[in-house]
């Protein structure tokens, strides 16, 4: 009688089954670590250093790593360890305010020129045009320029630069996606086309845009860290990975370590933000 019994097969714990997810996409899970790692460095980042970043001690100045000291100290004596741990809430910062401006303005902006019709898509597209005429770099110190130095202003500089991506993106998206017969459904059912957007547009293209932020996020990382290293950005003595690089640039023959771990710090994290955006294109592709 046992024997008739068919066993049902037992399902795998939940946190096996997470990493073996986690193993079969590598990239996903190293990105994951490095952002994550990033995030939560400037989160607990008064946990992590028992120095404040804007101590100085005009005695011991450019020392070099030591215990007391785990990246030395700059030409005020400030321990670097604890500028580059703080600095990573500056670049927390200047990512969520940044991509995220850039995302409410374009998305919405993308989705009217694909619904609307003719002849407002062309206006809003010439208008993109004409934002992606400038090098986003060139662009954002020219606002800056304008409109003076400061993490206010440096985000604003960096978001209309990258307001132009999503507008092109989610209009591409959104033009694709009203020729499907689920939108065209709906739409001879008389949905209002609030609806038909939020319900079958906006739910089917987040996909793309989240693969979309990460990766500008790594250019915001850059383009911020290049603005403050030429004194465009962030003023100091906040602490700011380019600002760190550009004081340490003028140290250069007498304490690298100015400059090299603040850009250790950029080119990890842009690693991280490019790995995770790669991971997650290739996980969100539908013909994968």
């Amino acid at each position: 009688m046992s024997a008739m019994i068919t066993q049902l097969p037992q399902r795998k714990p939940r946190a096996l089954r997470f990493f073996r997810w986690l193993w079969r996409h590598p990239a996903i899970t190293l990105g994951g670590l490095i952002v994550g790692g990033i995030v939560l460095v400037g989160i607990f980042a008064p946990l992590i250093t028992r120095h404040d970043p804007y101590a100085q001690d005009l005695i011991d100045t450019l020392l070099p790593p030591s215990a007391d000291h785990l990246f030395g100290t700059d030409d005020y004596g400030r321990d670097i360890f604890a500028r580059v741990i703080y600095g990573a809430r500056v670049s927390i910062v200047e990512v969520v305010l940044s991509v995220g401006l850039a995302m409410i303005v374009g998305i919405p902006l993308g989705v009217m020129a694909g619904m609307a019709g003719r002849y407002v898509d062309m206006m809003i597209m010439w208008f993109m045009d004409m934002l992606f005429a400038f090098p986003g770099i060139v662009l954002a110190i020219l606002v800056v320029s304008i409109l003076g130095g400061g993490l206010i202003n440096l985000l604003i500089a960096i978001s209309l630069f990258a307001i132009p991506v999503y507008a092109r993106l989610s209009r591409n998206l959104t033009l694709g996606l009203k020729q499907m017969e689920y939108v065209e459904a709906a739409q001879s059912l008389g949905l209002s086309r609030y609806r038909i957007i939020v319900h079958y547009i906006l739910r089917n293209a987040v996909g793309p845009l989240i693969v979309q932020s990460t990766l500008t996020a790594g250019t915001v990382i850059l383009a911020a860290a290049s603005l403050s290293f030429l004194g465009l950005g962030v003023q100091p003595p906040m602490s700011e990975w380019g600002t760190m690089m550009s004081d340490g640039r003028n140290f250069l023959g007498i304490n690298i370590y100015l400059s090299l771990f603040p850009g250790l710090a950029i080119m990890l994290t842009v690693l991280g933000f490019n790995v995770l955006g790669d991971g997650l294109r290739d996980l969100l592709d539908t013909r994968s």
